[in-house]
């Protein structure tokens, strides 16, 4: 029996389909390798990536952040801020983290040139510059406005691709001056660093500054940042005795003044002559604080560029510089009041004593004239009219009277020669004579306020002393310091440093000096419906001869109770003939009449008219030469000028 015959056909069909099969095995095995090669490639390509951004942040980990504290406010007696810190934003970048992706740079460029302005190309420089750094502040973009840092941040969140990055924003707060000039020599300002220079920002620095509070923050494996915040403490706020309105008023008057006639310096102060309150300060001229470099307010753009740095420091300390606390100078006549409350207390001069004023005394064989010299003296005359006439010969008498030892005490106890212990930087001394090198030339002249120098804080705290019922208080500008939620820290209390003079001296003093204004020297003062007292000062400046006077006016209101006190000075006003007090009765008329009101001070108030005989409604008649005796039985004492020697 023989095999069969194989059938080739139907075996290559059978071997063609398992040959198909298993070469689609196999390129279905390729593909999937191929894919899962390609899924890897990718992975790994995105961890690379994201494994670079995490070893960015992981730099960034442990950086921390100092916040800024906020320095308190300065406000006046009204709670009208004078000085604030308003919050501002510093923008650095982090080139590091910008430079990590392409993408980042040119989302980042685009959003910080649409909101800011920078330009894709100054980026990049700062990025090519910086490589390496994480932290660079862009000197051109500090002190922004909260409103530009939002609209950034708007941005920030509309970016679903969360590609831009590393732009940082450092808040802190800048100090600024809401209204610009007012009280700049009394409030000072604050150095870059947020330290208080000049004024009552240096003054009161300590209270005013706080604690930089502190953020630290790390990144998590998840890219979260994790922070920690140790909060700042704020500093406490000032509220200061000045009135805002009342400065102002002040300030405008002056400035007038200044732009009509003009002179060399101008100073005043405006105060409560109970409690040594300062209601307003200014020394012209005032400078901007929120730009206190500006050296425009003194002298051209073409000066400015010509002054060497040093004559720049010079002129800007100059203009820095509080007149009325600082500079010294001799008083003239406003000391008068100072010498006569002296003599009335001691005894030495009384209402009935009569004075011959001749227009001179001769002092150690010393020629001292009178202003009354060329007129060949003011004649037979009482004390109040020895204020009222300016009379410089009654004063030699009667400070002769009085000695020079008593002198010298008075002037010491009404605050001369010593600091007065005012609550602002700065304040000078003054000069004046001790015991040892008072000779009688010495003591006449003092008596009428030349020869001794005083500030002008000194003597509106020696006046207000003389009409206050004699008591010397301390004067000062803050009232309280107060917390950032605004509890009361601590209260200035009113410092009654000593008692000068009695009341009843100090009652005879306000009657004089109100009859000096109403028919004395200092009529220009006056002020309708109001009674004013004062007394004028016309001080001849040295060297002598030159003609330069320094002219003021220290006045009071109401005279029963005085309530308010200017002391004005001009110093050499620019016109031909300086010595007239004039211009300084005359501006504080137009001063007070403002601000009263505004001090609670109004028409009428305190204008009721004694009803006994004032001392200078004492009939005395007319005469040539000193009588002999011829008064006596009238009730009056002549008293004669005595040498001290």
């Amino acid at each position: 029996m023989g095999r069969k015959a194989v059938d080739t056909r139907k075996f290559n069909k059978v071997g063609t389909r398992k040959l198909f099969g298993r070469i689609l095995i196999a390129f279905m095995l390729v593909t999937a390798v191929s894919a899962a090669l390609l899924g890897r490639i990718v992975f790994l390509g995105k961890a690379k990536g994201t494994e670079a951004e995490r070893k960015v942040l992981a730099q960034q980990s442990y950086r921390s952040n100092e916040i800024k504290y906020k320095r308190g406010d300065i406000t006046d007696r009204n709670g009208n801020r004078l000085a604030a810190s308003k919050k501002v934003y510093d923008l650095a970048l982090d080139p590091v983290l910008i430079s990590a992706k392409e993408e980042y740079i040119t989302a980042t460029a685009n959003a910080l040139d649409k909101v800011f302005g920078i330009s894709e190309k100054k980026l990049k420089k700062v990025l090519e510059e910086q490589p390496k750094s994480q932290y660079y502040v862009m000197q051109d973009y500090k002190g922004l406005e909260k409103d530009k840092v939002t609209e950034f941040k708007k941005l920030v969140e509309k970016d679903k691709k969360k590609n831009i990055k590393g732009v940082i924003f450092e808040e802190r707060y800048e100090r600024y001056y809401p209204y610009s000039t007012v009280a700049s020599k009394v409030i000072g300002f604050c150095s870059s660093e947020d330290t208080g220079i000049w004024g009552i920002e240096n003054q009161y620095n300590s209270q005013l500054s706080g604690t930089n509070g502190r953020r630290y923050g790390y990144f998590n494996s998840d890219l979260e940042l994790v922070e920690t915040v140790k909060n700042p403490v704020n500093g406490n706020n000032i509220v200061t005795t000045l009135d805002a309105n009342v400065q102002g008023i002040l300030e405008r008057q002056m400035k007038e003044f200044q732009e009509k006639t003009g002179s060399l310096n101008m100073g005043c102060i405006i105060m409560n002559p109970q409690n040594g309150e300062i209601y307003a300060m200014s020394s012209y001229p005032e400078y901007d604080l929120n730009n206190p470099r500006d050296l425009s307010v003194l002298y051209s753009k073409e000066e400015i560029e010509k002054m060497s740095d040093k004559k720049k420091s010079k002129e800007l300390n100059k203009l820095w510089r509080n007149f009325c606390i600082s500079d010294a100078f001799e008083p003239g006549s406003t000391f008068k009041p100072v010498t006569v409350a002296a003599c009335l207390d001691e005894g030495v001069t009384n209402p009935k004593k009569l004075y011959f004023c001749d227009g001179f005394q001769k002092v150690s064989g010393t020629q001292i004239k009178c202003v009354s010299y060329s007129a060949g003296g003011h004649r037979m005359i009482n004390i109040c009219q020895s204020l009222m006439e300016s009379c410089n010969d009654v004063m030699m008498q009667i400070g002769a009277k009085l000695g020079r030892e008593k002198f010298v005490n008075y002037v010491r106890d009404f605050g001369f020669g010593q600091k007065t212990g005012i609550d602002l930087p700065g304040e000078g001394a003054g000069g004046v004579f001790t015991l040892d090198r008072m000779r009688s030339v010495e003591l006449a002249t003092s008596s009428f306020g030349q020869g001794q120098t005083v500030t002008m804080i000194q003597l509106a705290a020696a006046f207000s002393a003389v009409i206050n019922g004699g008591n010397y208080y301390e004067p000062h500008v803050v009232k309280e310091v107060t917390s950032p939620s605004g509890a009361i820290v601590s209260s200035r209390e009113n410092t009654l440093v000593r008692k000068v003079i009695t009341e009843g001296t100090s009652e005879k003093l306000r009657e004089y000096l109100f009859e000096t204004v109403e028919n004395g020297t200092a009529g220009p003062a006056k002020v309708a419906g109001y009674e004013i007292g004062g007394k004028t000062g016309t001080a001849e400046k040295h060297p002598t001869g030159r003609g330069n006077y320094l002219v003021s006016f220290a006045g009071f209101t109401p005279v029963d109770k005085p309530e308010v006190m200017i002391y004005l000075i001009i110093d050499e006003p620019n016109v031909k003939d300086q010595a007239h007090s004039i211009y300084a009765t005359e501006l504080s008329s137009q001063i007070l009449k403002e601000v009263l009101p505004l001090l609670g001070v109004y028409q009428n108030e305190g204008t009721k008219k004694k009803d006994k005989t004032k001392a200078s409604d004492i009939k005395i008649p007319s005469t040539k030469e000193v009588p002999k005796g011829g008064f006596s039985d009238k009730g009056y004492e002549v008293a004669g000028g005595t040498e001290e020697e």
